[in-house]
């Protein structure tokens, strides 16, 4: 056994160390919903803490060693910096601590039927679509997701069915802790070379969580590297295949796409027969893979087909995820995750057909590795909408050693702009836009901040 998966069973006290992240969330409400006595601690207010705190768990801010006192278990994000005073603290102490993956690890052994999905985009859409899918099944699923599904107002439930649906993400292989039944790959994309080095490296890891699934490997068959990563760990572990795509060849398959408004309907197709029509209630046609995803993940766990189409066309979005925040003066105020650049390209591709008279995005760059590095990409990415207005680049976990700035990326993308505040990005984004027109923040840090700027300066002039 699992050295925290014992000692779930013998301590009662647990003490979250950055509880405000998308990651550490979920698990906070599910240990909560438990019987757990939690506590946590971060160092920015966010909307997720306010909610975390109306459940009654106490919540510090900042992050300071005293916060530990009284924790039988420690609990911490990977996204901390090595010299976090508390987290310095809690290695220090005699007290059990865990880098979160592994607590998220011990959850899905608890569920006979783990679905976690994996992939470089998609991750939380999909777990959201899944989620709510199963939900209206009454199939009763425990859920961890990177975003708050509106069905449930949370990032975290729990279910007494053995159905479990949760994230895995690559970042320094968190993934590697968790035990899936079904391991599920939408796509394999460069990211995070920062840890990984190489995309070689990368794809070796996904290789390794698609060998860890005990039932079978759903997996993109159109994109050539998840097949590159599939293909030898079908090999390491024996589990049969379930693939999914638009080409021939595929297990489920969308044909006869239609977009009405960016809005994609299509055939299924599974083991060559036709099944019906599906609608999705997001716009985008890039969402057809994470539908696909999906079904695939669903039937092969009972669901019929017509409880997979009723699901999907319900789903309307999981929160920062082309979030419609406010509609006024004619305005439209949008707030979206997307922080990589493919990630930018199909969500400002699909802004820039749904009919505004300007697309306005507002980036925060994140991370000085991934700006470094995919510098280029950004450029090209971030000229796709009307106009481009920027914050300096949030380092996160990470020191500049890159040298890497916006203002070098402004240098680049004309007509471009960029300010050191939200409040400053705001006030422009507001003062030049117009009735017709779309402003969407873009990125997974704080920028969803400047949107709400953007309303409260809307609303007063209104």
């Amino acid at each position: 056994m699992f050295e925290i998966d014992a000692l779930l069973k013998k301590v009662k006290r647990i003490h979250f160390i950055g509880i405000g992240g998308s990651g550490m969330c979920p698990l906070a409400e599910i240990l909560h919903k438990e019987g757990y006595l939690l506590s946590g601690s971060d160092n920015n207010e966010t909307d997720t803490l306010a909610r975390i705190r109306s459940m009654g768990i106490p919540v510090t801010l900042g992050q300071k060693a005293e916060n530990i006192e009284g924790a039988e278990m420690i609990v911490y994000t990977a996204a901390l910096l090595p010299d976090n005073p508390e987290l310095v603290a809690a290695k220090s102490s005699d007290i059990p601590t865990f880098e979160r993956s592994k607590l998220l690890g011990a959850i899905t052994r608890i569920y006979p039927n783990s679905i976690c999905i994996s992939g470089t985009h998609g991750k939380t859409t999909a777990c959201s679509m899944l989620t709510q899918v199963l939900i209206e099944a009454d199939f009763d699923p425990t859920a961890v997701i990177g975003g708050k599904l509106p069905l449930t107002g949370s990032n975290g439930m729990v279910g007494h069915s053995e159905h479990m649906v949760c994230e895995a993400c690559e970042f320094v292989d968190t993934f590697l802790d968790l035990s899936p039944d079904i391991a599920v790959i939408l796509n394999v994309d460069e990211d995070h070379l920062d840890y990984f080095k190489t995309f070689e490296n990368l794809k070796k890891s996904f290789t390794k969580f698609a060998s860890m699934a005990t039932k079978m490997i759903i997996f993109n068959g159109d994109d050539l590297n998840t097949v590159d990563t599939v293909v030898p760990a079908v090999e390491l572990c024996n589990k049969p295949v379930i693939t999914f795509g638009l080409d021939d060849g595929n297990v489920y398959r969308a044909v006869n796409i239609e977009l009405k408004n960016e809005f994609a309907s299509f055939d299924l197709i599974r083991y060559g027969e036709t099944l019906g029509r599906v609608s999705l209630g997001i716009p985008g046609r890039h969402h057809v893979y994470n539908a696909l995803a999906v079904i695939a993940s669903a039937m092969e766990s009972g669901v019929s087909f017509e409880q997979c189409v009723k699901g999907i066309s319900d789903f309307h979005g999981a929160g920062r995820r082309f979030e419609i925040l406010a509609q006024i003066d004619g305005i439209t105020i949008a707030d979206d995750y997307a922080h990589h650049p493919k990630e930018l390209e199909v969500t400002l591709e699909t802004a820039m057909k749904m009919g505004y008279n300007k697309v306005w995005a507002v980036f925060q760059p994140f991370t000085y590795s991934r700006t470094s590095i995919l510098f280029d990409e950004f450029v090209r990415v971030l000229q796709i909408p009307d106009r481009c207005i920027m914050t300096e680049i949030m380092g996160s976990r990470e020191v500049n050693t890159y040298n890497i700035y916006t203002s070098q990326l402004a240098e680049k993308i004309p007509d471009s702009v960029w300010f050191n505040t939200f409040e400053e990005v705001a006030e422009y984004a507001v003062k030049n836009a117009q009735s017709g027109d779309l402003i969407i923040t873009l990125g997974c840090g704080d920028i969803y901040k400047a949107a709400k700027i953007m309303i409260n300066i809307l609303k007063e002039k209104h």
